[in-house]
């Protein structure tokens, strides 16, 4: 376990398996092993991934619904010296799982939060995916309700980030109905299904193409599911000649914000459009 930084007790932030045990940590498994109560989402599955590594520590449980009230209780142990880890069903701990006001609860009273890293299912998805990884958005889950996914996906529309998302496979013919009509047909995506899992998919193409290979294979709409979404096409600049020569004269004197913030007052233009310029001339 990593060393406290003063007295009081740690909470440790521990990931565990998306699916295979074998991904997780020896220090996942040393910190499981040495801490004095292993906070759970749920106490049944976790004593699974205990039981399978011979580990036989307290657990209690710490969940969407209890979070805030057990807080005050989960400082008091660790100002006792107690140290804590907090797990999730699988994957890191509060991403789109609990864990996020304990965590604020904890970092505001300055006791010690310490990660133990691992698994995440939206990074996995997302290193297979086969698109850009430089700038990338996770979004988590997506509404289950048709009008609040389509208003979800139509405000992300210029979103020229990859984009990753959360999504029940039993949803995904909806889904993907919705893209098209959002996003466009030919905007492209990526379906990793059962991530580390016996039967893992990862399937890539258009969003017009998904729909026919989603409702040929009902096996497809089973399990778990991370939905990777191609960012939209980066929109020309429409600068005049004239005002990219005289930004482009600046920037060899002075920093992008400064040079971009007179030309966009010399030719009355968006400073923003002019910074993404500035940065892609570098």
């Amino acid at each position: 376990m990593a060393e406290q930084a003063n007295d009081t007790g740690t909470l440790y932030i521990v990931a565990t398996p998306i699916g295979n045990l074998a991904d997780i940590s020896q220090r996942a498994l040393d910190t499981l092993a040495q801490v004095d109560i292993i906070a759970c989402e749920d106490t049944r599955h976790t004593k699974k991934l205990l039981s399978f590594f011979s580990i036989t520590n307290k657990t209690i449980a710490l969940h969407d619904h209890n979070e805030r009230q057990k807080q005050e209780y989960i400082a008091e142990l660790l100002q006792a010296g107690k140290n804590i880890a907090l797990v999730s069903d699988a994957g890191t701990p509060l991403i789109s799982d609990p864990g996020y006001h304990i965590v604020s609860y904890l970092r505001e009273r300055h006791l010690n939060v310490a990660p133990i890293p691992g698994a995440c299912a939206a990074v996995a998805a997302l290193s297979v995916a086969g698109l850009a990884t430089d700038r990338f958005t996770f979004e988590g889950f997506l509404p289950s309700k048709q009008g609040a996914r389509q208003k979800t996906l139509s405000a992300l529309a210029n979103e020229t980030r990859t984009m990753v998302f959360y999504d029940a496979p039993r949803r995904a013919i909806d889904t993907v109905s919705d893209i098209v009509e959002t996003l466009g047909s030919e905007r492209k995506i990526v379906i990793a299904r059962e991530l580390t899992k016996t039967f893992e998919t990862i399937h890539s193409d258009n969003a017009g193409n998904f729909l026919a290979w989603l409702q040929q294979d009902a096996n497809q709409l089973k399990g778990e599911m991370v939905l990777v979404i191609e960012g939209a096409a980066k929109k020309a600049h429409q600068l005049s000649e004239e005002a990219i020569n005289l930004l482009r004269l600046l920037l060899d004197e002075l920093p992008p914000k400064k040079a971009c913030a007179i030309v966009a007052k010399q030719y009355n233009l968006n400073k923003k459009e002019l910074y993404e310029f500035a940065l892609s001339c570098k």
